[in-house]
């Protein structure tokens, strides 16, 4: 974006636009690669997402005008949800319940160690002595030719995998299945507050460190760094808290977690004044238990409360509306702190993430009754038989 400014005259309101169409053309696709996945197979929604972002972040290297790189966006946003609906319901039909919150665990540390790692990727790129003549175009080129690569990996190893998965009616019968069921709505419910509040962090917290704390460019953009660095920890904690300590209970984890993040908000800006070392140790600690939570309800609750058969629909619904909450962090971040100051945008978070903790305890005694996805209240049996593919499973 700095150099799309710089070289290419490019407003900030122009670049502002095409994050916001990218966020919504990702909440479209996240809802339909869902559906899309369980209807005819995640493998071949997966691979075509793949290409067509890797198609339109090489096509942003050639663009000349804001509209091109409009339209680049939107279908690049489209594109990248076609990944973690599909992916989700492959991992659901290779691994079962018993271990679930740990493999995933380690599983959804890919796109908190991936984001960490493309962003170096993409700067080298820009930056870097190889083609300087070409400037920014390199940092879309690149990394177009290795999500081309991964997607060749991809097609080849997973041959035999993610085949349609024999849903019984119409797309729509398993978007009804999921929009009555009550465990998958107070996930999205929590999703969107969880999702809020990260991509306030993602985006704001250099721009928090450089105004608020008065940090130079440089030592925001390496200190914001920490929250994923470090937050990728708090994924594989609470996979293995959820099975090992909370016998494969995944609300009261993520609960749990919510609240201490709505704490660790309340504390920060008191933290901050500490000085360097206290600030750090806020943003790891509110990365860890943030992305924590995110995964663990995302990637092994989603599969927990859904039928193998709909696993894709309902981890793209679920998605869909945290990513609403995507869209709203920008205007959120930007408003309150204008107006109210640095340490209110926290304080307001306190008010996000203590919301979305209190969404998942409404759910607290839910726990998966079978490696089917079938769910059951602790001591209560569902009213509802987990094998009809119309009704609740909540």
């Amino acid at each position: 974006m700095p150099l799309l400014a710089r070289d290419e005259g490019f407003r900030a309101d122009q670049l502002a636009q095409a994050l916001f169409v990218y966020s919504l053309a990702y909440v479209a696709g996240q809802f339909s690669s869902g559906l899309l996945s369980d209807r005819i197979g995640a493998r071949t929604v997966v691979l075509a997402g793949m290409l067509l972002s890797a198609s339109a972040t090489g096509l942003m290297g050639f663009s000349e005008s804001a509209g091109a790189l409009l339209a680049c966006q939107a279908v690049n946003g489209y594109a990248q949800a076609c990944g973690w609906p599909g992916l989700l319901k492959m991992m659901a039909a290779t691994f079962g319940k018993s271990s679930r919150g740990i493999t995933m665990g380690w599983w959804c540390t890919n796109y908190v160690v991936g984001g960490f790692l493309a962003t170096i990727l993409a700067t080298w790129a820009a930056t870097g002595p190889l083609l300087v003549a070409f400037g920014w175009r390199r940092g879309a080129w690149v990394p177009a030719l290795v999500l081309v690569t991964m997607a060749g990996i991809f097609a080849w190893l997973s041959r035999g995998a993610g085949t349609r998965s024999g849903v019984v009616g119409s797309q729509w019968t398993g978007l009804g299945e999921v929009l009555r069921n009550r465990a998958v709505l107070t996930i999205a419910g929590m999703y969107f507050a969880v999702k809020l509040a990260r991509y306030v962090f993602l985006f704001w917290l250099p721009l928090y460190m450089t105004q608020g704390l008065g940090y130079s460019v440089a030592e925001a953009g390496y200190t914001s760094s920490i929250f994923e660095f470090v937050g990728f920890t708090g994924v594989v904690l609470a996979g293995y808290v959820s099975d090992r300590v909370a016998r494969g209970r995944r609300f009261p984890v993520g609960s749990l977690m919510m609240f201490a993040l709505a704490l660790l908000c309340l504390a920060h800006p008191w933290l901050a004044a500490w000085g360097r070392a206290g600030n750090m140790l806020g943003i790891a600690l509110i990365g860890m238990m943030t992305f924590g939570a995110d995964t663990l309800m995302a990637g092994a609750g989603v599969q927990d409360v859904s039928r193998r058969e709909t696993t894709a629909t309902a981890a793209g619904f679920t998605n869909a509306v945290g990513s609403l909450g995507q869209v709203v962090s920008p205007f959120l971040a930007s408003l309150v702190s204008m107006h109210f100051g640095w340490n209110a945008v926290f304080y307001v978070l306190v008010l996000v993430t203590l919301t979305g903790g209190a969404i998942l305890a409404t759910q607290w005694n839910f726990v998966a009754d079978d490696g089917s996805g079938a769910g059951m209240r602790e001591g209560c049996k569902s009213s509802t038989s987990p094998s009809s593919a119309a009704e609740s499973l909540a």
